[in-house]
């Protein structure tokens, strides 16, 4: 059964927007695979301002994620992969809604987007870094069309991750 995908809109994120992904990410669930505990708001008041910097510098960043009433449900999008190991040089797609927004369509909805804008921007593909224990993630990179294309041992929490792929 095929069901109608969500009304989504994406817009670089606000100042406000920090204290929202604050408040929507608030929940066990949600940061599972992000280490486990909520972030604090300065957090978030960091990520929002550095991926205004990115928008402005590549064309792309984590944008905040409107349904269709515009309430901020979460965030996806695309930056450069920040970390010392994994796939340097490369561009990582990602997402993450608040518990609430799960099962709907709005992650693939979004991400699909982003590919779009990614891929207008010049970027020649995209990786998605994902826990392998993250059934829904997962589940997301294969509705994009990507493919594994590493297992590896994360250094922080030394779990088993993914590398997804996708190039056009």
């Amino acid at each position: 059964m095929n069901r109608a995908l969500p009304e989504v809109r994406l817009r670089v994120p606000t100042d406000e927007d920090a204290v929202a992904w604050h408040r929507v990410f608030n929940h066990p669930e949600v940061m599972e695979f992000h280490g486990g505990r909520s972030a604090e708001l300065s957090v978030y008041e960091e990520l929002t301002a550095r991926q205004r910097r990115h928008d402005a510098e590549h064309g792309f960043c984590l944008w905040t994620m409107l349904d269709r009433e515009d309430r901020v449900v979460g965030f996806t999008g695309a930056q450069p992969w920040p970390r010392d190991w994994g796939p340097k040089g490369e561009i990582e797609i990602g997402w993450r809604l608040g518990r609430e927004h799960w099962g709907r369509g709005y992650a693939t909805t979004a991400a699909q987007m982003t590919l779009e804008r990614v891929r207008a921007a010049g970027a020649p593909g995209v990786v998605a870094m994902v826990d392998a224990r993250n059934e829904r993630s997962i589940a997301v990179t294969q509705r994009l069309g990507m493919r594994l294309s590493e297992v590896f041992l994360t250094p922080e929490l030394e779990r088993e991750g993914h590398c997804y792929r996708l190039n056009w």
